[in-house]
């Protein structure tokens, strides 16, 4: 008989691997379970970067904002008369449609900058 092929081999003691019931190594299992299979809560400013193209300064004067809403409205309703008037039959409903909810922004935008306005003068 061979004595190498009867005796087991010796175990590497100077291994870096943590034994299984080691607190370490639960600790450093956990962790690799939820980097790669616990899902992340969606917080309130996560969006897809790759969609998004603006941002809104978060220190901007709620005022500037109202402001801005309402000039942008305004410029999208002018926008939709012009190409409404381009057009026939269901397509221009559908711009006047869209005409419509810009100028009910609009309306909500301008009732907004009042209520600012408001609260300047009381402030």
């Amino acid at each position: 008989m061979n004595s190498a092929t009867s005796n087991p081999p010796e175990s590497d003691t100077t291994s870096s691997c943590l034994p299984p019931d080691s607190e370490r190594f639960q600790e450093a299992a956990e962790r690799a379970l939820d980097h790669y299979l616990k899902p992340k809560s969606p917080s309130r400013n996560s969006v897809d970067r790759g969609m998004q193209m603006f941002v809104v300064a978060p220190d901007l004067n709620p005022e500037a904002i109202a402001i801005q809403t309402y000039e942008t409205f305004s410029s999208v309703s002018i926008l939709l008369l012009d190409l409404a008037d381009s057009l026939e039959d269901k397509p221009r409903h559908l711009a006047m449609a869209i005409y419509q909810l810009s100028e009910m922004g609009l309306l909500l935008a301008e009732k907004t900058l009042d209520s600012e306005r408001a609260i300047a003068l009381k402030a």
